[in-house]
């Protein structure tokens, strides 16, 4: 049995080299779930905690999970303090 091939048509060209072309999109996409993309000026954030409230003690602190092992955030970008604050602190859940 030998197996034919069909020809390459201008739509399936055209469709691969869209998919080829979202695929870094959606890698992108999964990388910028880790840490946000909302400037720190946005959310008021400060290097100190205000009160008990503390970027450690927040629900979208995440530790070490930046480059290099850096803490950031699940809504600010860039690096972040344990100690710091915003005003999108929300508690962990207990």
């Amino acid at each position: 049995m030998s197996k034919t091939s069909l020809p390459a048509t201008r739509r399936t060209i055209l469709i691969g080299a869209a998919t080829a072309a979202t695929l870094p999109l959606i890698a992108a996409a999964g990388a910028a779930h880790a840490a946000g993309t909302m400037p720190k000026t946005n959310v008021k954030y400060q290097e100190t905690p205000k009160g008990p409230q503390q970027c450690s003690k927040c629900n979208y602190y995440l530790a070490g999970k930046g480059p290099g092992g850096t803490n950031v955030c699940k809504i600010i970008a860039g690096p972040i303090s344990p100690t710091g604050w915003c005003t999108m602190f929300a508690p962990k859940p207990a």
